[in-house]
């Protein structure tokens, strides 16, 4: 993919943060690793109105350079790439249940065996920080050690991938997997799912998907 074909790409993949109804407005942000840096959307534009020479290019030192200032996250998107090899794009949405859950600054356990999409036994949620700070990159990059996916206290969702597809696809899972959370909560306690058997599903989790090597043979 070239350069500006990603910059397109990541203006799609914003549009459709909103349309699938995980963010509205000009909240929430995509990013994807280019290069030695990334490539990011702008600060405070909306999406509608994004063309490809408005998303930002931030390199490896984290100096921006473009028309517009980076998205005002754009420190844990530098801070995930600089130390995750593995995260090829990354979203951040304001997603309705997932900012619900994040208000009550809880961690979304294993209610579910799909929790193990983002990567463990639960989805951590990180301690507050002002929006845009050094603060809130740490907490972030501290609640996705060994997960795909975090959730922001009094904020929103960080969900990553190897590429755009799989970051926003991540987003939609950790959103549903929150609003179902929620929906259990409004009934009782949900019963958790025992770190043995999330072991399982995590192990499962590794080749699904993947064609089974018998069928190749």
């Amino acid at each position: 993919m070239t350069e500006q074909q990603l910059r397109k790409h990541i203006i799609r993949t914003a549009l459709a943060m909103n349309s699938l109804g995980i963010n509205r407005g000009t909240s929430g942000n995509v990013s994807a690793r280019w290069k030695t840096g990334f490539l990011i959307t702008p600060s405070g534009r909306r999406y509608e109105d994004t063309r490809a020479a408005d998303i930002v290019f931030v390199n490896a030192a984290g100096k921006p350079s473009g028309k517009w200032a980076p998205s005002s996250e754009w420190r844990f998107h530098h801070d995930i790439y600089r130390n995750r090899s593995d995260v090829g794009a990354v979203v951040h949405t304001h997603s309705s249940f997932a900012t619900t859950i994040a208000c009550l600054r809880k961690d979304v356990p294993a209610f579910h065996y799909m929790i193990a999409v983002a990567g463990g036994n639960s989805i951590r949620c990180a301690p507050y920080a002002t929006f845009g700070t050094q603060e809130l990159s740490n907490h972030a990059l501290k609640a996705l050690a060994d997960r795909e996916a975090c959730l922001l206290a009094n904020h929103g969702m960080i969900a990553t991938g190897a590429r755009l597809e799989k970051a926003l696809s991540l987003a939609m899972e950790v959103e549903t997997l929150c609003e179902q959370y929620w929906r259990a909560l409004q009934i009782g306690k949900p019963k958790i799912l025992s770190v043995r058997e999330m072991n399982t599903v995590i192990r499962k989790f590794r080749s699904y998907g993947k064609p089974d090597r018998a069928d190749d043979a």
